[in-house]
């Protein structure tokens, strides 16, 4: 009876520990029963049947989420839920905006090398060339780099 307890506690924290792993990520009930079911079934394998079941039962148990982990990433299962999916595409915060090398605008913010203007209606982020650039300065337009314009005060 005693063996039939310790392979029912394991199994029972087996399935515990792939519902945790696979399904539920992160500390979860599922994950807490299982260490508890685990343990207890070492646990009562020490106390009722000596330490030679404990330390067969102790290593069966460790074995036996090695090699579920190793069977579960192996199989189709994983491939089914694992997201393949790819990104190629990249925002281009200057679509639709027409701005151009020269444009002048105004700081909206102040410029603490990364700040927003308002060029040709079009509020966007912009990056100082000069450094500190107070709110309500003129500025224009010297380089765009990869999507971020890099500004400069206008002196008139």
């Amino acid at each position: 009876m005693e063996v039939f307890i310790i392979v029912s506690l394991i199994l029972a924290g087996l399935l515990l520990f792939i519902v945790e792993v696979f399904f539920i990520p992160g500390i979860s009930i599922a994950g807490i029963a299982s260490a508890i079911c685990l343990l207890y079934a070492n646990y009562y394998a020490f106390d009722t049947l000596g330490p030679i079941a404990g330390f067969i039962t102790l290593i069966a148990s460790v074995l036996s989420c090695i090699a579920i982990i190793v069977w579960f990433m192996h199989s189709k299962t994983m491939d089914k839920l694992s997201l393949k999916k790819t990104l190629d595409y990249k925002i281009d915060p200057l679509k639709g905006t027409h701005i151009r090398i020269g444009d002048k605008g105004i700081a909206i913010t102040r410029l603490a090398l990364i700040g927003n203007a308002n060029f040709n209606g079009h509020i966007i982020e912009v990056r100082s060339a000069d450094g500190l650039i107070d709110e309500n300065t003129p500025i224009y337009v010297e380089r765009m780099v990869e999507g971020t314009v890099i500004v400069r005060k206008f002196n008139q």
